[in-house]
């Protein structure tokens, strides 16, 4: 059998995730992963070598190569022949995050909600959170709950936070498009556009009657904080390979 890919370490999240040509209307998309954006960021926006950038990414320098080779062809692609470019999904993992204070461990049967959190409320702009509200959730009630400081954590580092804290679903108010491409990739389920007691939106999420907005979105800032994307794709984040 074919052998496993290793997963591909990721440093820093695409602010950006689309990017499209001006002067005529793209019809056609080439997708880059986000693996083949960080081999690109770290060789030729930061200037490492291949070497340095195959241990940044915890793979192998032949891999490094073939990557890169992928996404400077379809950056060419995208700007020779006036096609839209979109980044997401990938075989990676994002860089692990250090949470300083200890976590609960969770149950192999327990959902764990994280809900944006300030006052007891849910705070209204994910990429500004400071706090996370952690619900633990088994046969539809919870069990435990726990507060965790994000650390100053931007919005770029928050889907790495959210995963490194092992949460499955987020419930949150406002999100920029790029955010929740994050939280896609890292298999976290979002639940946007969300107001009130952070409590009760947890307690009705577990019991299943949580009311949101699938197509919520933050306008704090507008979108260019977060980038736009409007193509859905699930990152292959789950790596175990060696």
């Amino acid at each position: 059998m074919p052998r496993p890919l290793r997963c591909r370490r990721i440093e820093q999240l695409p602010v950006y995730r689309s990017f499209s040509p001006d002067d005529t209307t793209a019809t056609d998309n080439v997708l880059m992963t986000v693996d083949e954006f960080e081999a690109l960021r770290l060789l030729d926006n930061e200037g490492l070598t291949q070497e340095a950038c195959a241990s940044r990414m915890n793979i192998a320098r032949t891999t490094v190569t073939a990557i890169y080779d992928s996404a400077r062809k379809k950056v060419a692609d995208a700007l020779v022949n006036g096609k839209r470019l979109l980044i997401t999904g990938g075989h990676f993992e994002y860089k692990p995050v250090d949470i300083k204070l200890a976590i609960k461990e969770k149950g192999t049967d327990t959902m764990r909600i994280a809900v944006t959190y300030e006052n007891g409320e849910i705070f209204q702009h994910f990429g500004h959170t400071e706090q996370f509200k952690l619900y633990d959730v088994e046969d539809g009630k919870i069990v435990n709950e726990q507060i965790v400081d994000t650390n100053g954590s931007g919005h770029g580092a928050l889907a790495g936070f959210l995963q490194a804290a092992k949460a499955d679903a987020l419930i949150c108010g406002g999100i920029g498009m790029g955010a929740q491409m994050a939280l896609a990739d890292a298999g976290i389920k979002l639940y946007g556009g969300v107001q009130g007691s952070a409590d009760e939106a947890a307690r009705a999420l577990a019991e299943g009657n949580l009311e949101y907005d699938p197509d919520a979105r933050c306008d704090h800032h507008g979108h260019h904080h977060d980038g736009e994307c409007g193509h859905e794709h699930c990152g292959e984040h789950n790596c175990a390979g060696n």
